[in-house]
């Protein structure tokens, strides 16, 4: 198995001084837009990274200086290349590939760029033409031009696949003579030379003879503005003897290159007496290709093809408890599932038939990456639901429950009980879902796009419940009004919230969440009712609750074990009990519960780290996605949130804040 990683740690900006830039979500404007179509161009499979769709549609010319005076173009040449500029930079990477090879690691590093010319030998009149118009269009302007040119190094023709060594891991790296251009070669060696694979460490070879792409040679030469680096890149990813490849390993390399040039373009802006951002990772695209939408909208469709949480949950939990009750808490309940509106497996072929690669930007591909196989992995629950084989398939996707967890949540059982109001006033679901509804009225006030449903459901477990823009509340619920707003700052102004928000962005895998989203938007959740000041004793038992439940049934305890555990030994009233070991034991045992209280815990963690939460309201992301997040807002892909939750402006929130920043332990809140 290939082992990759790199040992640079990845550059990012300070959490704590989270800022959002005003650039750009959008496709390439139209009118800054200028294409044009070869009369040569064949037919582009899908998968070849010289195949990639353009980002609007294309216009006959066959002026191409004309088509480059935009700021913003792409022009497809001959035999599937094609030249991309998504705004004007002072940089520009070359790759001449010869046939058409989808695996060529020079091709793929290229097409990862926000400013590149892609081709084939057919094509060089154009690409030169293209070329030549982006150098006249720099030196108008008074700026500098890096020509980077890329290529695969020759393989070794003795190796096979039995041969006891692989390919050599070594580039060959070549700069012009000019200071900015040496200023870049030593920061993209020392960034190749943190590169490891299979255990072994990139080296990099400096070679005074450039290699040239036929033509860009005297273009160099004849231009005092144009700096030049020539980067021969291994074919270590390819099994030795054949063309077959390792495909994570050529990813990862594609993607390692890709930013170890995006520093050596910082380093260059910088000797070159220009402003240079403070973070290399803002030279990324700043516009998604339509091929990134098209995976975008296919992952959509996959992902709103059926409900997950609807998919999982019985349909008569209020009966089942009413038939336990009768048997005395003696045996284990039925319970009966809604049918599934989707085939699992064919749902499965549609995912994986999405070519991923076609995003032409790493960091999509991984987000799009990790949330089909979050899609596989909700699929196969699925596909198990009500068997004993679908509580493995959800530890995969939830986990198990950690020592730490278990012992934060028992620490909060075993805080005493108080005296509880026995005559406390209740509302009913109408009251709730009027309440809710006052609520998003008020959210559509400073923004007319917030827009969600509320509906009353017999189908439902006691409770509420949020799917996409839809909040759904069980009919059988009744609670405490002291709660109800608390409550519904959970679940409107957290859940209903980042799918509003995250649908405002340019892509909406921020509105379905990006994988892992629900621990920290749960955490989220349980934050707001806390700093709405309606976090009760009641309500962190019961998560604690869940967490008891979750690690007791991974035990092999059974339904009513798990029960008695709960109404006997910690004081649970018998109701609730039921309806918290119905949770964890639906379709066969669910372990998602847990993260409720995890998810707390890693909010609390954050706020004691001084994070920022701003980046949580973009969308529905994880913890771990915050430099995600914010390496798009400065390449400016990324919107800032368009609504903001309301409890943070609350009197008192600040203070509430400060005191769950410097808790030292979830139980201290009772």
């Amino acid at each position: 198995m290939a082992i990759f990683r790199s040992r640079a740690a990845p550059s990012r900006s300070s959490s704590r001084n989270f800022t959002w830039t005003s650039g750009r979500a959008s496709p390439i404007p139209r009118r800054s837009a200028i294409c044009v179509r070869s009369s040569t161009t064949s037919p582009r499979p899908a998968g070849n990274f010289l195949m990639a769709a353009s980002a609007l549609p294309l216009r006959m010319t066959s002026d191409i200086s004309k088509n480059t005076d935009a700021d913003a173009f792409r022009v497809p040449l001959a035999n599937g290349g094609t030249a991309h500029i998504d705004r004007p930079l002072p940089f520009l990477m070359l790759c001449r590939v010869n046939g058409r090879d989808p695996n060529s690691l020079a091709g793929l590093v290229a097409s990862l760029s926000p400013a590149y010319v892609l081709w084939s030998g057919e094509s060089d009149a154009e690409a030169l033409a293209i070329i030549a118009a982006i150098s006249a269009r720099q030196r108008k302007r008074d700026a500098p031009l890096l020509l980077v040119s890329l290529y695969d190094l020759p393989r070794d023709p003795v190796l096979d696949e039995a041969a006891p060594r692989l390919e050599r891991f070594t580039c060959r790296l070549s700069a012009s003579e000019d200071p900015a251009a040496q200023a870049a070669s030593e920061c993209l060696t020392e960034a190749l030379t943190a590169i490891t694979a299979d255990l072994r460490t990139c080296a990099v070879e400096h070679v005074s003879k450039a290699w040239f792409e036929p033509g860009v040679e005297p273009m160099v030469d004849n231009a005092s503005h144009i700096s030049h680096l020539s980067l021969g890149l291994p074919q270590n990813y390819r099994v030795p003897g054949k063309t077959a490849v390792y495909p994570q390993l050529l990813h990862d390399l594609s993607v390692s290159v890709f930013d170890a040039l995006l520093q050596a373009f910082r380093i260059f802006i910088a000797r070159s007496g220009k402003d240079a951002p403070k973070s290399h990772r803002s030279l990324g695209r700043s516009t998604f290709v339509t091929a990134a939408r098209s995976i975008d909208r296919k992952l959509l469709r996959v992902a709103t093809s059926y409900d997950f949480l609807l998919g999982i949950s019985p349909v008569n939990t209020v009966e089942a408890f009413e038939q336990f009750k009768a048997s005395r808490f003696e045996a284990s309940p039925v319970f009966r599932y809604r049918p599934l509106p989707v085939d699992p497996d064919l749902a499965k072929r549609a995912l994986y038939a999405i070519d991923l690669r076609r995003a032409e930007d790493p960091v999509l591909e991984t987000l799009f990456a990790e949330k089909r196989h979050e899609l596989d992995q909700q699929l196969t629950m699925l596909h198990h639901r009500n068997t004993p084989t679908f509580r493995y398939a959800s530890l995969m996707l939830y986990g198990p429950v950690e020592p730490e967890l278990l012992a934060a949540a028992q620490e909060i059982l075993d805080r005493p009980v108080t005296d509880r109001d026995e005559k406390p006033e209740m509302v009913d679901a109408a009251t709730i879902r009027e309440t809710a509804r006052s609520l998003i009225r008020r959210y559509r006030e400073s923004d007319p796009r917030f827009i969600a449903r509320t509906s009353i459901r017999d189908d439902l477990a006691p409770g509420l419940m949020v799917t996409g823009r839809n909040l759904l509340i069980s009919s059988a619920t009744r609670m405490r009004r002291a709660r109800l707003d608390a409550l519904l700052q959970h679940e409107v102004s957290v859940h209903l919230l980042t799918c509003v928000n995250g649908d405002a962005q340019g892509l909406k895998i921020f509105r379905t969440g990006l994988a892992g989203y629900e621990g920290i938007q749960e955490g989220l959740g349980v934050f707001a009712e806390a700093v709405s000041n309606g976090l009760t004793r009641a309500r962190l038992r019961l998560l604690a609750a869940r967490v008891v439940v979750v690690h007791a049934m991974l035990g092999g305890a059974g339904f009513v074990d798990c029960f008695r555990l709960l109404a006997e030994e910690n004081g649970i009233k018998q109701a609730p009990a039921f309806n918290i070991v119905a949770r964890v034991f639906r379709s066969g045992g669910l372990t998602k519960d847990a993260i409720y209280l995890r998810g707390f815990k890693e909010v609390l963690g954050l706020l004691a780290s001084g994070q920022n939460l701003a980046p949580f309201w973009v969308g529905k992301i994880a913890a771990r996605h915050i430099p995600v997040v914010e390496e798009l807002a400065l390449r400016g892909v990324l919107k800032s949130p368009r609504t903001i939750p309301e409890f943070l402006s609350r009197d008192g929130a600040t203070e509430r804040i400060d005191q769950l920043r410097n808790l030292s332990s979830v139980a201290h809140l009772i």
